[in-house]
């Protein structure tokens, strides 16, 4: 157990000093905005057996993703970096099923987010570092609507590539998309013997519930994003929160990942 515990603090103490690298400016997402309109449905999910046998779309992606690699001479700035660092996510995301499908779970593959296997700015990342490093500390509690870790109870995939003019109008989107679907979220306003209602939230609000506090709380949230028909009891509050279970099945639009079983032994070790 002291080890384990000397671990995560040598683990965290590198994560906090850790060089962030700089990402490439004005990188060309055009590439990727097709390849998403072609392949991610209006659900979200990914018809990763198509693309997986279309060997030319394969390698498009391939050489979006190579845009990420050199060592900038300009580095990308503000919304310019936003919508790259999210795209970045989602594609390295892509890529690396791509490379190990059929697969029912992303957690079943070796190091799926702690895994240095990217490059930006001619340094290796995982896309844990591109979250938690580089995207958590510039936009917050929008990261959570926008990148997709290839999980059936993540928030929906979105078919279309960001962009430096739009990626704030899309969270706020993606937001009200994510919150709007009954099997991610559910609202009850009748539940409870005081009557005051209960909602079911994705996990994700849970895992980190340290973005999401004070102009930003989950209440918040759901009164600015949370769906029309439950707009009057969200913003009366006093309802209960629960959290649902996480589904790692992969979020594939055939039946792949359907029958995944998560062993939460996979989220400690």
């Amino acid at each position: 157990m002291k080890h384990l515990f000397f671990s995560f603090i040598m683990f965290t103490a590198f994560r906090l000093f850790a060089e962030v690298p700089e990402v490439p400016a004005h990188i060309d997402h055009t590439p990727l905005d097709r390849l998403l309109q072609r392949y991610v449905d209006d659900k979200g999910l990914v018809d990763y057996k198509t693309w997986k046998n279309n060997q030319e779309d394969v390698a498009a992606l391939k050489s979006y993703v190579s845009q990420f690699a050199p060592v900038p001479e300009t580095p990308a700035r503000d919304d310019d970096l936003n919508a790259s660092l999210i795209n970045a996510y989602n594609a390295f995301t892509i890529a690396f099923i791509l490379d190990n499908f059929p697969v029912q779970s992303i957690r079943l593959l070796d190091a799926p987010f702690d895994g240095k296997r990217y490059t930006i700015g001619g340094q290796q990342v995982s896309v844990d570092m591109i979250e938690h490093d580089m995207l958590r500390p510039l936009i917050g509690w929008k990261v959570h609507a926008l990148v997709v870790c290839a999980a059936r109870s993540c928030p929906p995939l979105h078919n279309r590539a960001y962009t430096a003019e739009n990626w704030e109008k899309l969270m706020r989107e993606r937001y009200r998309v994510w919150l709007a679907r009954s099997d991610l979220n559910t609202y009850d306003p009748d539940h409870g013997w005081r009557n005051n209602g209960r909602v079911e939230l994705s996990k994700i609000f849970d895992w980190y519930s340290e973005d999401f506090t004070g102009e930003h709380s989950v209440e918040k949230v759901l009164v600015q994003f949370g769906p029309a028909d439950y707009h009057e009891f969200l913003n009366k509050g006093g309802y209960s929160i629960r959290y649902k279970s996480y589904d790692w099945g992969l979020n594939d639009q055939g039946t792949t990942g359907d029958d995944y079983q998560h062993n939460p032994l996979r989220s400690i070790f």
